[in-house]
């Protein structure tokens, strides 16, 4: 998923050269209201690889962000993407060490999500906040190209370039702001967090609702020009 702000954001920081002939990989590309895809397109890629947990809109491959190094071989695409993932995903830690293992020497990696101040959203689930601080420390080992936060609501997006030489930072000492502690944590207790899910199940059916009907509307909006070009 991607909001107008990320999309321009990707369409500022993506440059023809850096996407022409080359591959790339979407972590997170289900597509129910938007997405980089058809931007980066049309700067001509080899190949794009869209991965998510379920079959959908701009999903090639259905697999986990914590199953990524596992599902491709290391330093095997050039451009790394995720829009609107990883608040969602509780091992951070394990994903971004992922895209980092997946990206090429001198690839890039491109990352919009949520900050503190931004409401849960829990689809499937929702756990963490990251600030401009935090993705500094997080990709000290690469070289930021690009930091900033989301003008019109809470969010940080970030354009890092992985060096020619890399040595991969622990990242275990990193205490991110959690919607379910309403705190920084370096970890979620389990308790803790069956508590929180269970107190925002009306919630969660809710967004599960809401979501099923955009996706109907997306699929008949869809249809309806695959139809008219036909």
């Amino acid at each position: 998923m991607c909001n107008i702000h990320c999309l321009r954001f990707g369409e500022h920081n993506l440059t023809r050269e850096e996407i022409a002939g080359k591959r790339i990989i979407e972590i997170g590309s289900y597509d129910v209201n938007g997405s980089l895809r058809t931007y980066v397109e049309s700067l001509h890629p080899a190949e794009y690889v869209g991965v998510d947990i379920e079959k959908g809109y701009g999903v090639d491959v259905v697999c986990t962000g914590e199953e990524i190094r596992e599902r491709f071989k290391d330093e095997s695409f050039d451009v790394v993407i995720s829009t609107e993932l990883m608040e969602h995903v509780r091992d951070w830690r394990k994903v971004i060490s992922n895209m980092k293992h997946v990206c090429k020497p001198n690839g890039v990696i491109l990352i919009t999500t949520r900050s503190h101040g931004y409401p849960y959203h829990g689809w499937p689930y929702d756990f963490w906040r990251f600030e401009q601080a935090d993705m500094a420390e997080i990709f000290a080992d690469f070289q930021v190209q690009a930091l900033e936060n989301d003008t019109e609501e809470p969010g940080v997006f970030i354009k890092a370039r992985k060096p020619a030489t890399f040595a991969e930072r622990d990242l275990a000492g990193i205490a991110l702001y959690s919607v379910v502690t309403n705190s920084r944590v370096r970890e979620i207790d389990e308790d803790v967090l069956r508590e929180y899910l269970t107190m925002h199940a009306d919630e969660y059916r809710l967004l599960e609702r809401q979501t099923l009907r955009g996706k109907a509307r997306k699929f008949l909006r869809d249809t309806y020009w695959r139809v008219k070009r036909s």
